[in-house]
């Protein structure tokens, strides 16, 4: 298996090419990102095991997502069946992914402790509101920037690692391994993407939405929503389909079996 390295426009590419999958069946892939919310925050809800049980499922589930872009793409089928017919493709491999990412997260979170004495850990694991007042005015900032620099090269190597491992059939440190280093020598078209996500997903909603808070002032709650709604489901499916761009661009699509 061989990654390509590409130059930094490839990450604004990405973006473009997410969207262009989109267009070509905007309702079904708009469909299958809620399934894909709706199915993690059940899962979620499940006491005791719940955040346990969406962690091990989110990777094959992000397989779906990106075995419908594909299927899109190729003008194939697509329905729920392409989201959950994805947790059977190497599942267990992706299971211990999942498990994988969450311990590496909660490790990070752990370790924010030495930064902030444990206000970020106590408000990310609260369970209810008035636990998180205890230490919503703390300043996070130096801590969420130490989990950011933990957590990077824990992102890339599971940026990959799921449809390797259910496309390639490739173990947990192979797949690990090989997003790792096509992420390494792509970091110039991922900073690009990355940079691309914050203005599409970000700076742009946010400038629509205060453009017209400025013009329609008293209905701030009812602009809120008709904005938001509809640019959440043109954004995440477009995110969603680039996650494969970018599998597509840098792996070859010959590649997957």
């Amino acid at each position: 298996m061989r990654a390509q390295t590409l130059p930094p426009a490839a990450g604004w590419q990405w973006i473009m090419g997410g969207f262009a999958i989109f267009r070509r069946n905007p309702v079904m892939l708009g469909m299958l990102v809620v399934a894909y919310w709706f199915t993690v925050l059940f899962l979620n809800i499940v006491p005791v095991l719940g955040v346990l049980i969406a962690s091990l499922a989110i990777p094959g589930l992000s397989v779906g997502l990106m075995q419908a872009a594909r299927n899109v793409e190729r003008g194939q089928p697509v329905g729920l069946q392409t989201l959950y017919g994805s947790l059977r493709e190497n599942g267990r491999t992706l299971a211990i992914l999942g498990a994988l990412y969450l311990c590496c997260t909660l490790g990070a979170l752990g370790l924010s402790s030495l930064v902030d004495g444990g206000d970020l850990l106590r408000f990310m694991l609260a369970g209810n509101r008035a636990e998180r007042a205890v230490v919503e005015d703390a300043d996070f900032t130096l801590s969420a920037l130490f989990v950011m620099l933990l957590m990077t090269p824990v992102l890339m190597a599971w940026w990959f690692a799921p449809v390797l491992a259910a496309w390639h059939r490739l173990s947990v440190g192979r797949a690990l391994f090989f997003s790792f280093v096509a992420c390494w020598m792509n970091w110039r078209p991922f900073l690009t993407y990355g940079l691309g996500l914050v203005v599409v997903a970000g700076v742009l909603p946010g400038l629509l939405l205060g453009i017209l808070l400025l013009i329609v002032p008293g209905a701030a709650n009812l602009i809120t929503a008709i904005v938001t709604l509809p640019m959440m489901l043109v954004v995440a499916p477009t995110v969603f389909a680039s996650f494969y761009a970018s599998y597509r661009d840098i792996f070859g699509i010959s590649e997957i079996v």
